[in-house]
């Protein structure tokens, strides 16, 4: 069984594409990593020629530069070799995912043996953003995706039927539907399940056939050479699981020995964190066709309260009680583009920084309304010492307390 597509590295130059994508940014509000990273993609693939895995696009080492980026030292291409057209001789390649770069690492190993990866963890750990750097980076696409749902079906993760084609010529090549687990197999890229644990048992059952003996049977095909699928070298599988939805779809002890688990972590580093916040909120609201006016002492508290929350103690030691909902960096960049967004539709209205306790209580009480009550407490400890010692900002946001009580 074959499927074809365009080659998303050929035909016109990275940089090209890469305008062109940009370019379009304005008609989708996404842009998938292989369309936006382009000209890196393409010039990692010149810069490191070293040996790739069967049907990769890129070197491990590569891939992982790709997505943990170059510490901002500027790339070389190695002498003698023959740049795409337009590509640059050097170039930095920009952090895309801040996380501990061993992690990313065991992540590569995984998918260069072939075996299944699982990305675990709280939601808004960027765990979805890291599946879609590695498949572009491994196999030029991100898009062979299956959304994991409860209603999420067997065909979904293998192939489904042109019911009009069925009818009229009965089952054929032509009328079959290959599912994107099943793209990816015979092309030898990578395909992505997101939210595993929100499929049903029966479903998560597929998956343990398809990993284990790397086909795909076709029976309503059988006698013609498409009855069986066999996967490509370079297929593999990555997906993700929350650890808040670890009993919605218990995985089977067959499935999780089939995955290697990888824990993807709130972000450690405080400034890391704010930096992170800073740069999507930012990017954002410029998609929007607005200027950036959160400052820097908004951003620093907005990320510190998060991650007091999220810790359950403040950066000086003092108990805080946690609330039930995942006080994700995910959370805080879509605040913080909020923030922007008010400060830039609605000028001199009122100060940023009161829109803040109103925004983390509509975060807070997303999981359980008596959460509210946990944030107060927030406010009457660590915000108020922090007042006490002085520092302005939190001496502006203890005086808004009273946004909590209504």
């Amino acid at each position: 069984m074959t499927t074809t597509s365009p080659d998303p590295t050929t035909g016109q130059g990275a940089a090209a594409r890469e305008r062109a994508a940009t370019s379009g940014d304005r008609h989708r509000q996404v842009t998938p990593p292989e369309d936006r990273y382009a000209t890196e993609l393409a010039f990692l693939a010149a810069h490191d020629t070293g040996p790739r895995p069967p049907g990769w696009r890129l070197t491990p080492r590569a891939v992982v530069v790709f997505v943990t980026g170059s510490a901002g030292e500027a790339l070389s291409l190695p002498k003698g070799a023959v740049p795409d057209a337009g590509l640059p001789s050097r170039l930095v390649i920009e952090q895309k995912f801040v996380g501990e770069r061993a992690l990313v690492e065991r992540c590569v190993v995984t998918l260069a043996g072939e075996r299944g990866l699982l990305l675990v963890g709280e939601p808004g750990t960027a765990k979805s953003m890291l599946s879609e750097l590695l498949s572009a980076a491994v196999c030029g696409t991100s898009a062979l995706t299956v959304q994991g749902t409860a209603g999420t079906t067997e065909d979904q993760l293998k192939y489904g039927w042109n019911y009009a084609l069925l009818l009229a010529q009965g089952p054929t090549e032509e009328a079959l539907v290959p599912s994107p687990v099943l793209t990816a197999m015979t092309r030898g890229a990578v395909a992505r399940v997101e939210e595993v644990t929100r499929c049903l048992p029966e479903v998560q059952d597929a998956l343990v056939s398809l990993l284990s003996e790397r086909r795909i049977a076709v029976p309503e095909l059988a006698g013609s050479e498409s009855a069986l699928a066999h996967a490509a070298p370079g297929f593999t599988l990555i997906a993700t699981a929350n650890l808040r939805d670890k009993g919605v779809s218990e995985m089977s002890a067959a499935l999780k020995r089939r995955f290697n688990f990888e824990t993807v972590g709130p972000i450690g580093d405080v400034d890391a964190e704010a930096a992170l916040v800073r740069r999507q909120s930012r990017a954002a609201v410029e998609r929007a066709g607005a200027a950036y006016e959160v400052d820097d002492a908004v951003l620093e508290a907005l990320v510190t309260a998060f991650r007091d929350l999220r810790e359950g103690r403040s950066a000086e030691g003092w108990e805080v009680e946690r609330p039930s909902t995942v006080m994700s960096t995910a959370e805080a960049v879509s605040v913080a583009g909020s923030l922007g967004l008010a400060a830039a539709y609605f000028p001199g209205d009122r100060d940023v920084l009161s829109l803040l306790p109103g925004h983390l209580l509509g975060v807070v009480r997303k999981d359980d309304p008596a959460d509210a009550a946990r944030l107060l407490g927030y406010w009457d400890g660590a915000v108020r010492r922090r007042a006490e010692q002085g520092s302005s900002t939190w001496r502006a946001l203890w005086d808004l307390r009273a946004v909590l009580e209504n």
